[in-house]
């Protein structure tokens, strides 16, 4: 009974860590006038966007602005930065569109709801902080990838075409552009191309300007005036639908798991960089990884509830927030509360943008996401992370985003272990240390003449260097005695302490007297489990300096030299 008193309290202590305090609420009184212009900024920005991401990951334009709408709020006054915007994103379409093609509407908002419980588990098990191992290289490789998987998907709307239906995306326009070549639609392919250039024109001449809603708003006053025969949103109800668990079938979780774990990863490893991001920007601003995944559990789950999909922290609109004169999260609050607004009033005005034009709002999207400068600075940063960035960003294109990100983290962290090992060392050391310096050069020729030789192991000793150590203790030449100084081990693993025993087990068997010294406090534990030095300390053979060990060789080899002087060298 007592345990499930404790794990109920610290339970609570999790909870009461990631809710938002006094603290957090005081900061939305700093200044309202510049929360209300910078969330009105934003929701400008997000506007087109949401309309986009909800048509281009299958659930349709409300979905996407259903999702800005409640999860956009949620994430605003529960996550843990006060500048982070919350909404659809390029990266979880990219996610989004295999789930609804292959288990329809309910499924994704199913995925979203699991997605969302995943995070909220997540935040209260303290795990946000993993989140900032994530090398540059891996999230620069799958920003890469994601961009590309974005301007692949826009392609067939783009085009003005039927899109085919393949899982994946390059097969996909690859399909569209030979359907677009055999029956060519020039209308849809000039809205397109001419939104994505006034956007991405526009970026460079006056960043301020929000030029994908003028472009939009353009584009469908030609479309409408001229009669243009395009493809448009259609029609949208006014207002949120009431919310509702209809869609969710308890027979199904097992089936969407997987995909609820991708979500869910990717949620957070987004939400969190666009967070960090924020901070980058800011001066004094440093968000809560927990809490901001808390917020992001907690939208991600009432989204689903109102036709929604799965929501992120959005880098490029937290991007905008920031430089609009953001104060708070009121300005969050604000962008959602805009977007309300147009979905109960504004409705009809939406229904005649032509997809087209969303196709071209999201292929600037996702040009204006690859950042060519970091880019290249990586790949002149050394080969490894420029294998490491293509493979990721390739690994994208060719299946998804999560199975992108593992291989990315497993071969940079390969490429680290590799490093790390290398910087590990195998060092003869002097004999001469802690002699009289008058004394060096006769006791060293004296020793030398003897067969003493002493090694210094520096670095750290596990399995992606030990068995080099081992090779190279094993080949020391005809010595009859070898003295190991372990004080400049930085880390031992289980199968360092084993090879090192073996390496000792080895010279010992071609009859070399082996000795050690200057073992540190925090190895003995895994070196005495493994019993890696158990003989020798039986027979006295461990030492806490080393030249007490090489007096130890000279005495149990017969000769009768001066001691050595001092501590020296541990």
């Amino acid at each position: 009974m007592s345990g499930a008193v404790t794990v109920a309290r610290r339970l609570g202590m999790r909870v009461r860590a990631v809710l938002p305090d006094h603290a957090t609420w005081s900061t939305m009184r700093r200044s309202p006038r510049k929360d209300l212009l910078a969330g009105l900024t934003v929701a400008i920005v997000a506007l087109p966007l949401a309309l986009g991401f909800g048509v281009a990951s299958g659930a349709g334009a409300q979905a996407g602005l259903a999702t800005a709408v409640v999860a956009g709020a949620l994430a605003a006054v529960f996550g843990g930065s006060n500048f982070q915007v919350s909404g659809p994103t390029g990266a979880m379409t990219v996610v989004l569109v295999p789930i609804v093609h292959r288990y329809g509407t309910d499924g994704v908002l199913t995925v979203g709801l699991l997605a969302g419980l995943l995070l909220v588990a997540t935040a209260l098990g303290g795990a946000g902080r993993f989140m900032a191992f994530v090398p540059a290289p891996v999230v620069e490789g799958f920003t890469l990838g994601i961009a590309a998987v974005i301007g692949l998907q826009q392609v067939p709307a783009a085009l003005g075409v039927q899109a085919s239906g393949a899982e994946n995306t390059a097969v996909a326009a690859w399909d569209a552009l030979a359907d677009f070549v055999a029956d060519p639609h020039p209308t849809a392919l000039a809205l397109a191309a001419g939104v994505a250039a006034v956007m991405l024109l526009g970026a460079r001449l006056r960043p301020g300007v929000p030029f994908s809603l003028l472009a939009v708003v353009g584009a469908t006053l030609l479309a409408s005036g001229a009669g243009l025969d395009v493809a448009t949103i259609g029609h949208l109800p006014s207002g949120l639908p009431a919310p509702s668990l209809g869609f969710f079938h308890v027979a199904d979780v097992p089936k969407l798991a997987t995909a609820a774990v991708a979500v869910a990863a990717l949620a957070a490893l987004e939400s969190l960089m666009s967070a960090t991001a924020a901070d980058a920007m800011s001066v004094s601003e440093r968000h809560d990884s927990d809490r901001e995944l808390f917020g992001q559990g907690l939208a991600n789950l009432a989204a689903p509830l109102f036709g929604g999909v799965a929501a992120t922290g959005a880098i490029a609109r937290t991007a905008v927030n920031v430089r609009s004169g953001a104060a708070s999260r009121l300005a969050a609050l604000v962008h959602a509360a805009v977007l309300a607004i147009v979905v109960l009033l504004a409705a009809p005005l939406v229904e005649g943008i032509p997809l087209a034009a969303l196709a071209g709002v999201l292929i600037a999207t996702a040009v204006r996401m690859v950042e060519v400068a970091s880019l290249r600075a990586l790949a002149r940063a050394g080969r490894g992370e420029a294998a490491i960035l293509t493979l990721t960003a390739a690994t994208t294109l060719a299946f998804d985003l999560v199975t992108a990100v593992v291989v990315g983290l497993l071969v940079a962290g390969a490429l680290a272990l590799r490093q790390v090992a290398r910087s590990a060392a195998l060092t003869r050391v002097p004999l001469h240390d802690g002699l009289p310096p008058a004394d060096h050069h006769t006791e060293e020729q004296a020793l030398l003449a003897e067969h003493i030789v002493a090694y210094r192991i520096d670095g750290p000793l596990f399995f992606a260097a030990a068995h080099r150590f081992l090779l190279e203790l094993a080949e020391t030449g005809d010595v009859k005695a070898l003295v190991l100084r372990l004080s400049r081990i930085t880390a031992i693993d289980a199968t360092g302490a084993l090879v090192l025993g073996d390496a000792i087990d080895k010279l010992e068997h071609r009859g070399v007297l082996v000795l050690v010294s200057g073992v540190r406090e925090d190895h003995r534990r895994t070196l005495d489990a493994l019993g890696t030095l158990d003989r020798l300390h039986a027979e006295h053979r461990v030492f806490a300096t080393t030249p007490d060990a090489i007096a130890h060789a000279r005495t149990h080899l017969g000769v009768h030299l001066t001691p050595a002087a001092g501590g020296g060298g541990r």
